[in-house]
Formats: C-alpha cells, structure tokens, sequence
C-alpha cells in the first residue's frame, strides 16, 4: 500500500524533529566548549557564543594531560576492538559451520557472557589482575573488554554464518582452499556489515567505560578519558568551559569510527528484514 504524500510529509517532518532534538545536546556542547564560565552560567541554552576562540582548547591540554588521555583510549579502544573481532570472528565461523555434539554447549557458553553482568565479578577480576601482575596497567582493560565484548559479538557474527550458503564453501574447497582460506578470502568479506556493526558497539563501550579504568588504573598518566576528565570536576568550582572542550574532543573519534562504519552498520541492522 502506497503511502499518500500527506503521510509521507508528516513522516518528514517527524524524522526531522527527532533529529534535532538530538543534535541539538552535541550543538550544544560544541558551542559551550567556545564560552566562557561566566558566558555558560548567562546563557546556558544558546548556541551561538559572543566570540569563537580556541583559548578554551589551548588551556585545556595544559591543565590536564589530555594528550596522554587521549592515546590511552585509543590505545585500548583499538586494541579491544581488534583482539574481539578476530576472535569473535572465528569462534562464530567454528560454531555455525562445525556440527559437533559440544557446539550446542559451546555456543550456550557464549550466550552466558550476555546473560551475566560482567561488573558482578569485579572482585574476582581485581584479584586475577593483581595475581597476572596486570593491575594498573592498559592491559588489564583490553582483556576485560574483549573478554566482555566476545559473547556479544559471537551472537551477532554466528547469525551472519549460518545466512551465507554453504555452495560459497564447498565452490572454494573444490578450488583448493582450506577451512582457514575459506574463512578469510571467502566468508569474511560477506560479512562487513555484521563486522562494522562489532567494531561500532565494542568501540562505543570500550571508549565510554568508566567503571573500570577507575578499579584498575591508578597512574594518572595511564587514565583513560571518562576517568582523567574528573580532575576538571574541583571541590567548590568546576571549570565548565574546559569540560565542554575535553567533551567535544572525546566525541570526536566516536563519531569518526561511526561515519567509517555507518555504512556496514546499517546494513547489518536491516539485513535480517532483507533476508
């Protein structure tokens, strides 16, 4: 059934205040991250400040270490990204196209790290930490956010498996190719928009998390940003302005993965409705 124009005008419309109401908290911090304390506490809600100048910008990276901040998390945004994608790649490949009697058990295994909150084992993880001599350092992050971002992601890539058909296989295997070729050459570039849709959710939450890094880091050089960005947060003032400017520069390579990315993640979201 065909949607009238009317309908489709009120569908327009509708997308579109959605869309500023949340554009307009981003607006909104980049245009404060260029004011004043003075000019934030006047004129909270307007987005235009009386003078743009990079001074806010500027005074931050000599308050605060931002720089160190900065390529703590991308370090380990990166690097837990990377580590999940490549397992999580392979456990989903084993798991949708090797029938074993344990593979129902093995992928029920992975199903658990969806169902219980990793944050419950806190103690046991600071402990595993400290006993790996780990405690304090980036990577102690890195396998606690791969080690959470697996289950999660082996759900998503195992459903894209079992979609491909199995001639793509066995065309490859009458070819020459081994199981590993044909996970790499074969199947894995079919599924880039189940892989955009991992690199985006686990980026997103390694980059974000601050629980953890508050636990295990206690060397202020080696704090990620959610956590290096509370020394701004003083006893009796905060310096808003340089908040808003540490903000905006965090958002920056979130936003920079998701536009690399939106493409495959919006094609992993609608594909189960494709197909």
């Amino acid at each position: 059934m065909k949607t009238s124009v009317g309908g489709r005008t009120v569908q327009y419309v509708v997308a579109y205040l959605f869309m500023l109401i949340s554009l307009y908290p981003i607006v909104l911090m980049i245009a404060s991250s260029f004011k004043t304390n003075r000019q934030i506490f006047e004129s909270p809600l307007s987005l235009l400040p009386e003078a743009f100048s990079l001074d806010t910008y500027k005074r931050l990276w000599e308050v605060v270490p931002f720089a160190d901040f900065l390529m703590n998390s991308i370090f380990v945004s990166v690097m837990s990204v990377l580590l999940i994608t490549i397992f999580s790649a392979m456990a989903a490949f084993y798991l949708a196209r090797f029938s074993y009697k344990w593979t129902g058990v093995l992928y029920f295994f992975f199903l658990l790290g969806l169902m219980i909150p990793i944050k419950l084992g806190i103690l046991p993880l600071f402990i595993l930490m400290k006993n790996l001599g780990l405690l304090g350092s980036l990577w102690s992050l890195i396998m606690i956010y791969t080690a959470s971002g697996i289950p999660i992601s082996v759900f998503i890539l195992t459903g894209f498996f079992r979609t491909l058909p199995v001639e793509l296989e066995e065309a490859a295997r009458i070819d020459g190719c081994n199981h590993f070729q044909v996970f790499w050459r074969v199947l894995l570039p079919l599924i880039r928009p189940a892989l955009g849709t991992v690199v985006i959710i686990n980026f997103i939450h390694a980059w974000n998390d601050f629980f953890f890094p508050l636990i295990f880091i206690q060397t202020d050089a080696l704090k990620t940003i959610p956590v290096g960005m509370m020394v701004l947060f003083g006893e009796y003032e905060t310096d808003w302005s340089l908040l808003f400017a540490g903000l905006t520069l965090s958002a920056l390579p979130m936003i920079g993965v998701f536009l690399m990315a939106s493409k495959q993640f919006m094609e992993g979201l609608t594909a189960g409705a494709v197909k």
